[in-house]
Order: structure tokens, then C-alpha cells, then sequence
């Protein structure tokens, strides 16, 4: 006897070998075209699906699943974050959601290492210069940059992913210091060499560069706020691939225009994938399009876990990355 595939609606294109295996265990409905869903998409889908496999651009909140039918019964998220979904609504109504974690974390280091580097190093801006014909010869004072050997970075959030940036950043002879909600344990201090801040406006003082790792939260909303920027030396460099709304992107582009700030590095933005335009126009900023976790071996596994998440609902067991109202 055939077995029943439940009815999974998937709102964005992903990688092809996702999408064959979705196709082979479940009644999916791909999104062939990648187009976005808008609230009336996302509403009539949460109508149709027993599963809805969403990303990072559905906001799925609490009017969309008060909407939806009775059969839907899991939101199997393909990322990590889960932010964009409201996960008291769902729990409310019976129904599980789960994200993707552990197959972000070293990519998004990768890239966080490569944004700091390019920051110091301005190497966007010299590839900028040599692309338009600007590059007449070498000279002992043009382009300087800074090294990174010596420099203080200072971590916002030493989870998986910081804790992954802090060992890259040891081996460039950087000293690690760190913000979070509580330490991390001694033997983990010890391995990374880091020095724990209870109080993040004396750490950001005294850093040459920060790099924001924490989730965006009601708590971290505006957590890198006007007046904590101020707290920066002006020789420091601010790096984000973690959630734009945690810094004040109009405070942070006003302190760059006006030279308080040395450089930035972000993949993510405050309003995205609107970019405030003061830093599209300044050559210190090094900006991304939220291409942390870009590679193609992450997506897949990103996939893989989401399946895996579906599967096991389907067995009638708890999805092994179930998501727990007020976790974070």
C-alpha cells in the first residue's frame, strides 16, 4: 500500500538536490520561480500545507497562522534564525516549528574573518580603485591599512558561530574578548584564550574591532544603539553578519560619514534588503548581500535538515531541531 506524502509547500527555490528529495518523500509544491511571498502567498499557503518549509524572507506572524487550516501542523524553517517567525502563535496553535542549526557555523565564520580583513586591509576599496584604472604604481603612503596582529577583537554573542570566529581570529594574532549573556565554561576560555565582559559598553570601549554574533531578539533590538556606538574608538572596526536590527544603521552611517568610525564590515542590514544610501556611498563600508551562510555544501545541509525535521513529524515523533517559545 502507497504511503501518504504529506502536502509541503516550500516558499523559495533551493538547491536542486533538495528539491529532487523533497519531491521524492513528500506531495511538495516547489517554488520554481524564487519570487517572494507576500503575506496574501504565505496566508493562502498555511491554508493548503500540512508542513511550511519557509526561510528567512516569510514573515510568518501570528495573523498568518491564526489563518491557517487545522491540517497544518509543522513550520519547518530552512535557516537558522527563526526571528521572522512568531513561535508563541504557532505553539498555541498545536503547531511545531523547527530551524537548521549547526550547518551555518563555519561559513558564517569564514566570511566574518574575510569582512574583517577586508576592512582592516580596505581591500574592497583597492579592488574598487584597480577595477576603474586608478592604480598608477605603489607608493610608501597609499592605501595603508591596519594589521591585525595584536588588535583586540571583541565578540557580541560567543555561541557557535563566535566561539568558531574567535579561533579563526587567534590565528591572526588577535586577542579575543567577548560580551554574552553568561560565560562560556572555563575549559572553553581556556582553549579560546578569551576574556569574558559582563558589561558590553566597557568592552566596546575598548576594542579595535567588534564583531556582532548574538541573535536578534526583543532583548538585542538596537542592542549596538546610538549611544554604545559612541562608546567606539575612532581607529575601530565594526563587523556584522548576524541580524541588521541590532545595530542602529542610521547612528552607525552618520558616525562613518563623519570620520568617528574607521570601517564596517556587513552582510546584514537594519531594513533589508533596503540599505540605508549614506553607506552605499562610503568607500570604508564593506557591504554584502547576506551572503554568510553562501555556500553551496550549507545550503545543502540546510536542506538535508529540513527533511530530516519533516521526517520525523511524519514517524510521529518530536523534530530533532524543534524550536521552543522563548528559547533564545
Amino acid at each position: 500500500m502507497a504511503v501518504r506524502k504529506p502536502k509541503v509547500i516550500v516558499t523559495r527555490k533551493l538547491p536542486d538536490p533538495v528539491e529532487t528529495r523533497m519531491r521524492e518523500l513528500f506531495d511538495a509544491e516547489l517554488n520554481l520561480d524564487d519570487t517572494p511571498m507576500g503575506p496574501p502567498e504565505l496566508t493562502a499557503a498555511v491554508q493548503r500545507a500540512e508542513v511550511l518549509a519557509c526561510t528567512i524572507t516569510d514573515r510568518v506572524t501570528a495573523d498568518i497562522i491564526n489563518a491557517a487550516g487545522p491540517q497544518l501542523k509543522l513550520i519547518a524553517n530552512f535557516g537558522v534564525g527563526f526571528d521572522h517567525i512568531d513561535v508563541a502563535a504557532a505553539n498555541a496553535r498545536g503547531i511545531t516549528v523547527t530551524n537548521t542549526p549547526g550547518v551555518l557555523t563555519e561559513d558564517t565564520a569564514d566570511l566574518t574573518m574575510g569582512l574583517i580583513m577586508a576592512a582592516s586591509r580596505r581591500m574592497i576599496e583597492g579592488s574598487t580603485v584597480t577595477h576603474a584604472g586608478g592604480f598608477h604604481g605603489w607608493t610608501p603612503t597609499w592605501m595603508l591599512g591596519r594589521r591585525l596582529s595584536g588588535k583586540r577583537l571583541g565578540i557580541v554573542g560567543m555561541g557557535r558561530i563566535g566561539q568558531a570566529l574567535a579561533k579563526r581570529a587567534a590565528a591572526f594574532g588577535l586577542s579575543i574578548h567577548y560580551h554574552n549573556r553568561k560565560p562560556v565554561s572555563p575549559r572553553i576560555a581556556e582553549d579560546l584564550q578569551a576574556t569574558y565582559w559582563e558589561s558590553l559598553d566597557q568592552m566596546l570601549a575598548r576594542m579595535d574591532i567588534v564583531s556582532v554574533n548574538c541573535p536578534h531578539t526583543p532583548g538585542t533590538y538596537h542592542l549596538l544603539s546610538a549611544r554604545r556606538l559612541k562608546l567606539l574608538q575612532p581607529h575601530a572596526i565594526l563587523v556584522n553578519t548576524a541580524r541588521g536590527e541590532i545595530i542602529d544603521e542610521a547612528a552607525l552611517s552618520g558616525m562613518l560619514e563623519r570620520g568617528e568610525l574607521a570601517a564596517v564590515g556587513l552582510d546584514v542590514y537594519e531594513h533589508e534588503p533596503v540599505i540605508n544610501p549614506k553607506l552605499l556611498k562610503l568607500p570604508n563600508a564593506v557591504l554584502l548581500p547576506h551572503m554568510s551562510s553562501a555556500t553551496i555544501e550549507s545550503r545543502i545541509d540546510m536542506g538535508e535538515k529540513v527533511i530530516i525535521n519533516i521526517r520525523t513529524w511524519m514517524d510521529g515523533h518530536k523534530p530533532p531541531d524543534r524550536v521552543i517559545p522563548g528559547m533564545l
